[in-house]
């Protein structure tokens, strides 16, 4: 499988890197940092993930509250010239997410060359944020317009937070998006970052799509993952690598990565991976 290759391994874990709020978003310089911490911060936590021994990354503007549906010009920029300044640093396959903006993510992964992205491509949702739809017609057009070939396209297809319209069973709504579109991997959320994904729930979409990777999204921690890779390709964590296990602090700010708490999950990844 395609993702085996990528990352160098079998059940790969990707990493989040959460930028902190960037120009534009209501709590940038909340902290008393600009642009320049924000990059300081980022170098940071990836230093810290790479050594941890995570197989790759996403960089997301996970801070960037509330997500816009249609990203305004300097979010993008700001996430594209942070990833430029991390490029020197990288040393394991990288994606891109643009939160809650299929087109934009696309577009990033163009400027900054990302292996490949996370996003909510397809479906229509409900949430706080209000009604919205993913028009993939358009997305793959333009991703075939900006010749993105190698790019590959891990799809939310139950975004977290957010209810989808669609009432079909998930396992029947991944195969429709599988027949449309061909995405090169699924990824299953629960509620909310943090929150623990049913096995059984990835268990039911990659038994009726073996032929595509399905990665469990949210909620894995050492105690959990050799459950949750029994039954799914990979990972992607975010919250669990932090200091304490915390998203954010008491003053809403962005968590740092503890390189400790990578080196425990990982410790327990690589025993899972000598049983396979």
């Amino acid at each position: 499988m395609w993702i085996n290759e990528m990352f160098g391994t079998k059940k790969p874990i990707i990493a989040m890197l959460h930028l902190d709020p960037l120009p534009g978003d209501p709590r940038f310089g909340h902290d008393g940092g600009g642009l320049s911490d924000a990059v300081e911060h980022a170098k940071r936590d990836l230093d810290a993930l790479q050594e941890g021994g995570v197989d790759g990354v996403i960089v997301s503007n996970e801070f960037s509250l509330p997500y816009q549906r249609h990203m305004d010009f300097v979010t993008p920029a700001s996430m594209a010239y942070i990833v430029g300044q991390l490029k020197s640093q990288l040393s394991v396959p990288f994606g891109v997410d643009a939160i809650s903006d299929g087109l934009a993510c696309i577009e990033l992964a163009a400027a900054c060359e990302a292996d490949f992205v996370r996003g909510t491509f397809s479906g229509v949702y409900v949430g706080d944020g209000g009604l919205y739809n993913n028009d993939f017609s358009m997305l793959m057009r333009r991703k075939a317009a900006l010749h993105l070939d190698n790019l590959k396209m891990l799809y939310f297809i139950n975004p977290e937070s957010d209810r989808n319209l669609d009432t079909r069973d998930l396992s029947e709504i991944a195969s429709s998006t599988i027949f449309k579109v061909h995405p090169d991997g699924l990824c299953v959320s629960a509620t909310a970052a943090g929150s623990d994904v049913s096995t059984g729930l990835i268990a039911s979409v990659k038994k009726k799509n073996p032929e595509v990777a399905v990665l469990v999204n949210t909620g894995c921690r050492p105690d959990t993952i050799r459950e949750k890779l029994s039954v799914c390709d990979a990972a992607v964590v975010g919250t669990y690598f932090k200091e304490g296990g915390r998203l954010e602090d008491e003053n809403f700010n962005n968590v740092r990565v503890d390189v400790d708490r990578v080196r425990e999950f990982m410790k327990v990844v690589s025993e899972v991976r000598s049983e396979i």
